[in-house]
């Protein structure tokens, strides 16, 4: 136990009678906060537990994603802190560099004004500002979900430390010649004005037309068809595959291109597949990624035909003319030389668009820099097929080997004014000079700093690190690199997770950021449907937070979390939720009132009764499960233990099946009031990492120590009583069985009815009194007539129903139904045994009638043994 958790003065063990969570959460919360129970010691000799969290952007809010995300990693965290280890979950936020200069761009035209109005340094300053101002919405969000990270450690990508971390790397990579300048085809955002990665390309099906237009003259033609017309005017060559019989004359020949003046070569390529349309393909060098890799092969000149917005600005009649403005025009103009050979006809496609502001994506050769990425991603795969990392679940490897096993350079340099500034200086005289952190940048005329800024996800690939205080060998470093798990979504293994793996390899010695990644799927509405904010199933959950409490959304997304799987949530799931809450609120209370107590040892087995031994027995194998399932991160899997254990076993089966015991008083009353003390202390400490307000509040008040933030993580005492278990289970299925009875037989689950228990040479003995409390059973009295016997677990109850129900009407009733069931059977008897419908008849729908079938007679079963049992009219 630690040292902060040592017995306090009991506590007032009074509750209000009703659970209110906008009362209790934020109080708790910032208790928690003043009281460093989430602030990590590096000087500590615990063992340490280390997550980062992946950093929201800055221009964010909380979303369902986050929450879900956040409550297992809280839940992580909480237990570790509990298991006795020097827990750190460190929180930060993402600059989000297109996202937050677009916002801060949007304010500027606002007041009709431009970034170019402001000039860089300006403009910078008054992103900062918004920062400050406006950025980090999401943190205070956090702290309503109930998020215990430190927050003494709270890190933003573009803090001083962070920047020092990024400027050091880019410099060793550019060294180690990992890091270099080159014009490429990129994806370029006409609208953001910069290029994006292709894991920023959002790719989705547009409805577009497929030209089929002539090139070339007489004998000498080709035919090419294209989606993009516009891009015709940059072509330098049309390639056929040199196998291609129909055009092997035409090869090494020029031809004419259609509204230049230009004649281009036809090559051969093998990249061109000969099957597909006409075998012949436009080559546009500058501005699609095949073909700029057909031109490296043949030495072929690239035009760029376009200025990066995207407006033609080849001289000529389309000079000026947007993109899409001058394919219409342009293929008019061909229409009307005669060089469409085809009718344009409707053709879909995917096609790329900006994640972030959802323009239609260009492809443009552009100077940029970029990352090789070979040796580096090899080495993030060797560490996961090595096993010093581990995917969890493991048939998400694949899908992690395909991103690094195939990984092309990335492109770092974005066009914008808002973030890490790339360090590189360019002299008078052609000089390129890469500067550290600890080196002065050259000064005098004619030296610049590049214009650009770095892809966001190369400062967010040091995270692990970097949040620690590298480069320098800083405590925090020491004791808590490398981090523990990374538990992200599986959509951003590329964006993030092989970013954070090639730099921790590179920069730390070989040693991986983390020795697990654990991949969420995405959370969905109810239907399963994706949630968007421009679909009407968009939920925000702090309106859920509102109304039905932090702990019910944490547990509803918490029950949902199967490994990599997406996970369904609809707002009965967190009414539901809110109802288990206010059942552990509820029973604890009845509990306290009772005589719930902590205090003392157990008493020993012997002392105890079959019930006590059986819910301990019971306690002790779930503690085991929780723990399994934990360490497997089955988060469905412990919730759903942790609730059915709950709800069922305590809250249902052991309170009801003592109730007895606690009225009688005397000595057991004792015995069984420390053991539900003793099983409530347990399961609320379970709970807690899932459900951290309303445990808080009950644990305290149950124990009276500090917080079972800082209590023990329970312990498997190895406490099993496998004849207890046998016991209890043969008195639940005596209450069952009778339960079931009395709801078909209609009777109300209050109403009381008089009967014999023949229970004497059974196991099921020492119970009747609890079975008759549970099952609202009267002693037999005068008169007592036994109309409805049921022999059950070895005994037999025996009940009086005259006078509780209408025997006749219950009877015509079950008729009824009898006959509906019998006539199911027939119909269903009949179609099976038609040869021919069977013939005819599609599987599912024979499968179908053979299950009303089974439905059917398994009513006249049940119907029938209910007749039985009824006396006669």
């Amino acid at each position: 136990m630690t040292e902060n958790a040592q017995q306090q003065p009991a506590s007032n063990p009074e509750l209000p009678t009703q659970y209110a969570p906008a009362e209790v959460e934020g109080k708790l919360y910032e208790r928690w906060v003043e009281r460093g129970y989430f602030t990590a010691d590096p000087k500590s000799e615990k063992p340490p537990f280390t997550i980062v969290i992946p950093p929201p952007n800055v221009t964010g809010s909380l979303h369902l994603g986050h929450a879900f995300q956040h409550t297992l990693m809280d839940a992580l965290t909480r237990r570790k802190r509990m298991q006795g280890y020097e827990a750190l979950w460190l929180p930060g936020m993402d600059h989000a560099g297109i996202a937050t200069q677009n916002k801060v761009e949007q304010q500027l035209a606002e007041e009709g004004k431009s970034r170019q109005d402001l000039g860089r340094d300006a403009f910078v300053e008054r992103v900062w500002q918004w920062k400050e101002e406006y950025g980090g919405k999401i943190l205070g969000q956090m702290r309503r979900l109930g998020d215990g990270v430190d927050w003494s450690r709270e890190r933003f990508t573009m803090d001083e430390g962070l920047s020092r971390a990024v400027q050091t790397i880019f410099k060793k990579l550019y060294d180690d010649e990992l890091i270099y300048r080159a014009e490429r085809i990129i994806n370029w955002c006409p609208r953001c004005l910069t290029a994006i990665s292709d894991i920023e390309v959002d790719y989705q099906d547009d409805s577009g037309e497929l030209v089929s237009i002539k090139y070339g003259e007489g004998d000498e033609t080709l035919v090419v068809a294209t989606t993009r017309a516009e891009t015709m005017l940059g072509d330098t060559a049309v390639a056929v595959h040199p196998d291609d019989e129909r055009y092997k004359h035409l090869v090494g020949k020029r031809i004419k291109l259609p509204l230049t003046d230009r004649t281009i070569p036809v090559v051969a390529d093998e990249h061109v597949d000969p099957e597909f349309g006409t075998g012949a393909v436009k080559v546009t060098p500058a501005h699609d990624p095949n073909d700029f890799a057909i031109g490296q092969r043949h030495g072929l000149d690239s035009m760029t035909v376009m200025d990066e917005r995207g407006i033609i600005t080849v001289h000529g009649p389309f000079q000026g003319l947007d993109r899409f403005e001058a394919r219409s025009t342009i293929v008019e103009a061909l229409h009307q030389q005669g060089r469409i050979v085809a009718e344009k006809r409707p053709y879909v496609h995917s096609v790329g668009h900006c994640s972030r502001c959802k323009t239609t994506v260009e492809p443009r050769l552009s100077l940029q820099w970029w990352v090789k990425v070979e040796p580096l991603a090899q080495a993030a795969g060797d560490a996961v097929r090595d096993g010093r990392v581990k995917i969890h679940p493991a048939d998400m490897s694949r899908r992690y080997f395909d991103w690094v096993d195939n990984m092309h350079d990335w492109c770092i340099s974005r066009q914008l004014w808002w973030g890490h500034r790339i360090p590189v200086w360019y002299g008078p005289e052609g000089q390129v000079l890469c500067v550290g952190p600890d080196e002065e940048p050259p000064s005098g005329e004619g030296w610049t700093q590049d214009n650009d800024v770095l892809d966001t996800w190369f400062s967010s690939g040091l995270w692990p690190f970097s949040t620690l205080g590298w480069p320098e060998k800083t405590a925090d470093l020491e004791k808590f690199y490398p981090t523990d798990v990374l538990l992200t979504g599986h959509d951003i293994i590329f964006f993030w997770v092989a970013r954070m793996m090639m730099f921790g390899l590179y920069a730390m010695d070989g040693e991986p950021p983390f020795h697990t990644i654990a991949l969420t799927g995405l959370v969905r509405d109810e239907f399963g449907k994706k949630m968007s904010k421009s679909n009407p199933n968009s939920v925000d959950p702090l309106d859920w937070m509102d109304a039905y409490g932090s702990d019910a959304v944490r547990f509803t997304l918490a029950n949902g979390a199967n490994p990599g799987a997406d996970v369904p949530i609809g707002e009965d799931w967190v009414k539901a939720s809110r109802n288990f809450a206010n059942k552990i609120w509820n029973a604890t209370r009845f509990a306290l009132m009772n005589g719930a107590t902590v205090e003392g040892e157990l008493p020993d087995p012997a002392q105890m009764s079959a019930t006590d031994r059986w819910i301990l027995s019971r306690l002790n194998a779930v503690v085991a499960e929780v723990d399994a399932y934990y360490d497997d991160y089955q988060f469905a899997k412990l919730a759903d233990s942790l609730y059915h254990f709950a709800w069922d076993e305590v809250f249902d089966w052991y309170v009801e099946l003592s109730k007895t015991t606690y009225f009688a008083g005397g000595e057991a009353a004792k015995v069984s009031a420390r053991v539900l003390g003793e099983v409530l202390d347990v399961t609320l400490r379970l709970l807690h990492p899932i459900v951290p307000f309303v445990t808080e509040t009950l644990w305290t008040t149950l124990t009276g120590k500090e917080s079972v933030v800082i209590a023990d993580w329970p312990a498997d005492s190895g406490f099993r009583d496998s004849a207890a278990e046998k016991e209890i289970e043969l008195v639940q299925r005596v209450v069952t069985e009778v339960r079931r009875f009395r709801s078909d037989q209609g009777l109300q689950p209050g109403q009381k009815v008089p009967a014999r228990l023949t229970l004497d040479g059974t196991a099921l003995a020492p119970h009747e009194a609890a079975i008759r409390q549970l099952l609202r059973l009267q002693p037999e009295g005068e008169g007592f007539s036994a109309t409805a016997t049921l022999p059950v677990a070895g005994a037999t109850v025996a009940l009086d129903l005259s006078g509780t129900i209408d025997v006749g009407a219950e009877r015509k009733r079950l008729a009824k139904d009898l006959a509906a069931a019998e006539k199911e059977k027939s119909q269903a008897t009949g179609k099976l045994g038609n040869e021919a419908f069977l013939a005819k008849a599609p599987d599912n729908v024979v499968d179908k009638i053979r299950a009303r079938l089974a439905k059917a007679e398994e009513d006249i079963a049940r119907i029938t043994a209910q007749l039985d049992r009824l006396p006669e009219a």
